[in-house]
């Protein structure tokens, strides 16, 4: 596995075509958001690559996740009459969170401004995108937690695959039409929750159990809001821009097979993962829901990253990710009846497989990019030292 290249040479010739093409029409990012980073990336020096600045955002989004998961293992923390997070944790991963989303917006100023903007540091900047979207979903959960004034696991589960399948539509959008639309609800729901985490600090968590209007609790208005938002916003607008390229006559895929293929493996991902919670003999979601968010997180980061490969490079989308392989054998095993400590033992191992062949995934698609533009860097330069010794050699017959 050490030395498999997951891009193909139709996908490297495809990359070196490649043009960054977007389209932004959140007002809070057009107006609010993108002159404050403008003016965050003057402070950063020229010789600071960006994708060092991604991958540090990136790394506060984990540092939460983890801290978090400290102070919050079983998403108790929260619950009356339990030992509540800190107040300094809540402020901590506030600051941490609304830097994070900065610095997210900030790299590819940076890649513009020292003139160093390449389809690696797209593919770099969303690939991680796609993985920060379990570990966002999964730290704003403690705000509310479990018991009897939070939000059952179950039901976050089914949040997590709305943020999960909001964020899979913009890619599949850009798969069929060749266009990024920025999605609206990510710079809403960014700076709102960093806002939330600081409340929560000055409040104390008791706050939240109060209801909002009449019987309405906080815990059904952040449910309403992530349901609310993809189903009001996300979905309608994608489908919107779907249509219009399909009227336009700009759509890359005539046939709805092709169209829809990159759908298949988060579908087939949702399906599977959870036939595992309704069939688990333990109730595996109850005991390790921590870890069971994590390992669905992760196969999705990683069939988004091959979607978002594919559409860079202009090819087809695997219609299925290698990963749901074991995880259907896993379902099967489970259905057949186990003991608790043998699913526990399944589910731990099937994280650790899937982290590890993501990582894997990542470093060897960016390894593989940057060998390709090496070589092609070296062929260019060669072929510019022939260039000139031809008009040196001209010259002299010349004379």
């Amino acid at each position: 596995m050490a030395g498999y290249e997951y891009v193909s040479p139709e996908q490297l010739a495809g990359f070196d075509k490649y043009k960054y093409s977007a389209v932004d029409t959140n007002p809070l990012s057009l107006y609010v958001m993108h002159p404050f980073w403008n003016t965050i990336v003057k402070v950063f020096p020229t010789w600071l690559a960006p994708n060092l600045i991604t991958f540090s955002g990136f790394l506060l989004v984990v540092f939460n996740f983890l801290l978090m998961a400290y102070f919050d293992p079983d998403f108790y923390a929260s619950a009356p009459g339990h030992k509540h997070v800190p107040d300094w944790v809540w402020i901590v991963v506030g600051i941490l969170n609304f830097v994070a989303y900065t610095l997210d917006g900030v790299d590819g100023k940076q890649a513009r401004r020292t003139n160093s903007s390449t389809p690696l540091g797209e593919l770099f900047d969303h690939g991680l995108d796609s993985w920060s979207c379990v570990y966002f979903v999964v730290t704003v959960y403690s705000i509310f937690g479990r018991g009897s004034t939070g939000v059952s696991v179950f039901v976050l589960y089914l949040l997590l695959w709305v943020v999960l399948f909001s964020f899979i539509l913009s890619h599949w959008e850009k798969y069929n039409t060749g266009i990024l639309f920025l999605p609206w609800g990510y710079d809403i729901s960014q700076v709102t929750i960093s806002f939330v985490y600081i409340v929560t600090a000055v409040v104390g968590v008791e706050a939240w159990y109060e209801p909002f209007l009449f019987n309405f609790l906080y815990r059904d208005l952040f449910t309403s809001m992530i349901i609310g938002c993809a189903l009001c916003v996300t979905l309608p607008m994608s489908l919107l821009n779907f249509f219009r390229s399909y009227k336009n006559n700009t759509l890359k895929h005539n046939s709805v097979y092709e169209a829809v293929v990159p759908l298949f493996s988060p579908c087939l991902l949702f399906i599977l993962s959870t036939a595992w919670i309704l069939w688990s003999p333990s109730d595996i979601l109850e005991l390790h829901p921590r870890v069971f968010y994590f390992m669905v997180g992760t196969a999705f980061a990683n069939s988004t990253c091959q979607l978002i490969v594919c559409q860079m490079s202009s090819t087809r989308c695997p219609t299925l990710n290698w990963l749901l392989v074991p995880l259907f054998l896993v379902v099967l095993v489970v259905n057949l009846g186990v003991a608790s400590y043998i699913e526990s033992i399944l589910l731990y191992t099937l994280t650790t497989a899937f982290t590890l062949a993501h990582i894997h995934y990542g470093v060897r698609v960016v390894s593989n990019l940057q060998q390709n533009w090496f070589n092609l860097g070296l062929i260019n330069g060669t072929n510019k030292c022939l260039r000139v010794e031809r008009r040196q050699w001209k010259i002299l017959k010349r004379k």
